[in-house]
């Protein structure tokens, strides 16, 4: 009977022990808009080229024939090449 009132009692205050660590614990602060607007500063600064006439076409033709992904991709540098090469 002693052995398991021990038990208990050596239970009981370990589990007040380890209450009292976890409570102790915070959140990481939560972000502000300061910081996500300097994240997204770097990429607004990056200029992108217009886009010419047959970039604008070869898009519309890839569209056309439902093209995604890698295959779009293709397609739209072969097309603009082809473009290049009539332009010549």
């Amino acid at each position: 009977m002693t052995k398991i009132s021990s038990l208990a009692t050596a239970t009981a205050v370990a589990s007040f022990l380890l209450m009292g660590a976890a409570s102790a614990q915070t959140t990481a602060p939560a972000k502000t808009e300061a910081t996500k607007t300097e994240a997204k500063a770097p990429a607004e600064k990056k200029a992108e080229k217009p886009r010419t006439a047959a970039s604008l076409e070869c898009s519309k033709e890839a569209d056309a024939k439902g093209l995604h992904g890698k295959e779009r991709k293709k397609f739209r540098s072969e097309c603009k090449k082809a473009a290049a090469e009539k332009a010549k």
